[in-house]
Formats: C-alpha cells, sequence, structure tokens
C-alpha cells in the first residue's frame, strides 16, 4: 500500500489522530465528495428526480456489495445502519415455544436485547456458547449443545471491544450439519477482515458502513442467503417490500429487497457504494495484513507501559485494541488524548458486552482502533501519550 497517497485522500489525518475506527472511521475523499456531489444535486433538482438520473448508479450498489463478500445481487438489503439490519433478519425468523438461540459470550447489547425482547413473546431459551482457553468462542462447546431444538447460532465476528475475531466459519461448518438458522453480525468485520459468505456458511449477515468500510454514517446492509429467503417474513413491510395486488392481498419481494422500505438515504447509498469499491480496489487481504499488524504494533507497544493492562482475548486479534491505566478511568483517558494531544479513542462500558466484561471482572475500557491508514508515527505519538497519563497518576 501507498500509505502516504491514501492519507493524502483522508484530509482528516491532517487534521487528528484517528484511532475510533471501530466507531467510525475517517471518510476517504472520493467517499465525501460523491455524498456532498449527490446532496448538492438533490439541493438543485429535487430529492425523487436526482434518485431518478442516478437509479443506474444507484442499482450498482447491491452487486458492489455482493462482489465484495462473494454473494449474489439479489441476495442483499441496504439499511440504514448494522443494528437494523440485525434486527431485520432476526425478527424475521419464526421463532416457536422451546426453540434454542445459541450466542457468544461476547455478543453485544443490542443483539442480547432483542434476544431478551423476544423472550417476553415466545418461550425460548437464550444459551451462551463458552470460549475456549484463548478466549474465542469453542466450537467444540458449541457441537455439544447442539440438537433439533437449536433455531438459531447467532454469532458476532470481532466484537467491540476485545480485539478478538471469532472463528466463524469453523462455526459455519459445524451449523450446516444441523437444522438451524445461522446469523453473523459482520459490524466490525466487513472491510477489515476478509469476509466470504460462502467461507463462512451463513443464512444472514449483517454490517454497516461507517466503520472499516469508510462509508458515510447511517449506511449499512443484510446478506439473506436464497435459501432461506421464503422461510422469513420481515417484521414489518411496505410498498417498497411488498406489492398490494388486490384488496386483501399483497406478495412480498422475491428478493432480498423484501428486507428495505420506501424512504432511502440515496446520498448515503452513492457514498456506501464508493467506499465500499474503494476498500475492493485496495483489496481486503491487504488491508487485513496490515490493520494486523497494526493492532499488534499497538499491543505490544501499550503492553512495555507500566501500570497499563491490554485486555485483548482469542487466538487471532484484529485492528480493535482495549486497555486500562491503573487508576485513571476510560472516559479521562479520552478527554485528556483528545484535549492534549489532538488523538481521538473511544471508550466501552461494562454494559456494550454484559456477559464478557463481567467474566473478566471489567467495568470499562479504552478502545483504540487502527485502521490501515494510521502510522508507527501515530502509534509511537498514542503509546507516549499514554505513557504520560500513566506517570502522571501513578509516580
Amino acid at each position: 500500500m501507498d500509505i502516504q497517497k491514501l492519507r493524502n485522500q483522508t484530509p482528516g489525518t491532517s487534521e487528528v489522530i484517528h484511532f475510533n475506527n471501530a466507531g467510525a472511521s475517517l471518510m476517504p475523499s472520493p467517499v465525501s465528495e460523491s455524498v456532498i456531489s449527490y446532496l448538492r444535486e438533490e439541493t438543485l433538482r429535487g430529492g425523487y428526480e436526482t434518485a431518478r438520473k442516478h437509479q443506474e448508479d444507484i442499482n450498482r450498489v447491491y452487486s458492489t456489495i455482493a462482489n465484495f463478500i462473494n454473494a449474489a445481487d439479489h441476495e442483499i438489503a441496504l439499511q440504514e445502519n448494522a443494528t437494523m439490519a440485525w434486527n431485520m433478519a432476526f425478527f424475521a425468523i419464526n421463532f416457536e415455544d422451546g426453540d434454542r438461540i445459541l450466542t457468544s459470550v461476547s455478543e453485544y447489547a443490542s443483539n442480547y436485547i432483542a434476544y431478551l425482547k423476544l423472550q417476553e413473546e415466545v418461550n425460548v431459551s437464550i444459551e451462551v456458547i463458552p470460549n475456549d482457553e484463548t478466549g474465542s468462542t469453542s466450537v467444540e462447546a458449541l457441537s455439544s449443545m447442539m440438537d433439533e431444538k437449536v433455531k438459531l447460532i447467532s454469532i458476532t465476528h470481532m466484537p467491540t471491544n476485545s480485539g478478538l475475531v471469532n472463528p466463524v466459519e469453523e462455526i459455519g461448518t459445524l451449523a450446516k450439519e444441523h437444522p438451524c438458522l445461522y446469523l453473523v453480525d459482520a459490524c466490525q468485520s466487513v472491510g477489515q477482515y476478509p469476509v466470504d459468505v460462502e467461507k463462512i456458511g451463513c443464512d444472514m449477515l449483517s454490517a454497516t458502513g461507517r466503520k472499516y468500510l469508510r462509508g458515510p454514517r447511517g449506511t449499512g446492509f443484510l446478506y439473506v442467503n436464497d435459501d432461506i429467503l421464503p422461510h422469513l417474513t420481515p417484521p414489518f413491510l411496505d410498498l417498497h417490500s411488498a406489492k398490494w395486488v388486490t384488496e386483501d392481498e399483497y406478495q412480498m419481494r422475491d428478493d432480498a429487497r423484501r428486507f428495505e422500505n420506501w424512504e432511502t438515504n440515496y446520498a448515503g447509498v452513492i457514498g456506501l457504494k464508493k467506499a465500499v469499491s474503494y476498500a475492493a480496489q485496495l483489496g481486503i487481504d491487504e488491508i487485513w495484513h496490515r490493520i494486523r499488524d497494526l493492532g499488534e504494533k499497538l499491543r505490544s507497544t501499550l503492553s512495555q507501559i507500566p501500570n497499563v493492562t491490554v485486555h485483548d482475548i482469542g487466538k487471532t486479534k484484529g485492528g480493535i485494541v482495549t486497555f486500562t491505566i491503573d487508576g485513571v478511568s476510560a472516559e479521562s483517558v479520552l478527554k485528556e488524548l483528545s484535549e492534549k494531544h489532538n488523538i481521538n479513542v473511544s471508550t466501552s462500558g461494562k454494559h456494550s458486552t454484559l456477559l464478557d466484561m463481567e467474566k473478566r471482572s471489567l467495568d470499562e475500557l479504552t478502545r483504540a482502533s487502527v485502521h490501515y491508514y494510521n502510522t508507527d508515527e501515530e502509534i509511537l505519538k498514542l503509546t507516549r501519550a499514554i505513557r504520560k497519563i500513566s506517570e502522571e497518576v501513578n509516580s
């Protein structure tokens, strides 16, 4: 990769040191300019008219995303974020009393809340798959839990706050041996890790645009495998996802767009398409290799600072790095890095991944998430700032 060229195409890198890519990455100029250009045209011509003029380009977003994750065009539905995509898939499943949902220790709060919400209406059981000795979801333990009552295996591929990359491909191989559905939350992995839905073997997968894809906020997508589409009924429909054919009858679309609705942020869609194309041109294998290396470099350097503890787990780790400083709250770290050093990080509280955080006796973490446009020099500036914060409190 020509990192300087990529940074030149990322204006934000001249304004701030950005280690909050797991929250929202800095957009490259081709992405932001495509959104601004579309909005400018909407301002002059009107929303419907601009969409009609660019319909062919808008429609290409489906093939662009599909090619990126090795799916078919008609298996992609656009959504405003990953949470909506995930919920549209989850609540489309026809759960019945006695069904079992198997999920991971590191499951994200929004997903687990949905399980609990479902449980208010249907007598399903929510069961947590134990971790293996590395902190990854144990495929061996999952295998021992499988029976005919398992309706869904639901896994977060790369959790929000532990650096972990869960073995979704191995889980997919196991899932195929049983008559259950397999849902993957790829919110943090699409754009960071080589996500191939055929290799994963998932039935459904949700993702966002704003994180590692470097797209605009308010964009995301849902993948739904052809084979299970006829068995899923979206939790709500409108005149885009279904057709009103007689006074007493409607027909759902026969593709994944049955999960969409009529009103869409088309400027965001154009930006998402550009972001996926940008990542595809760079090459996802090259992206993953650099992010993984930068993540390991940051972990290694942080681990050498007295009174700093890195809390990442798993056999394979990605670009999300989480740590604590003795005697300093995560919010204080965030504030000092921002105000005194012009460095963006994030925090992760206990209630984001309650099961995982309680299991590891953690209340909060500072999260620094790298992307390929970050540099060794930026990592050095971050770790020097962390060292200074630690020394001021613990000297």
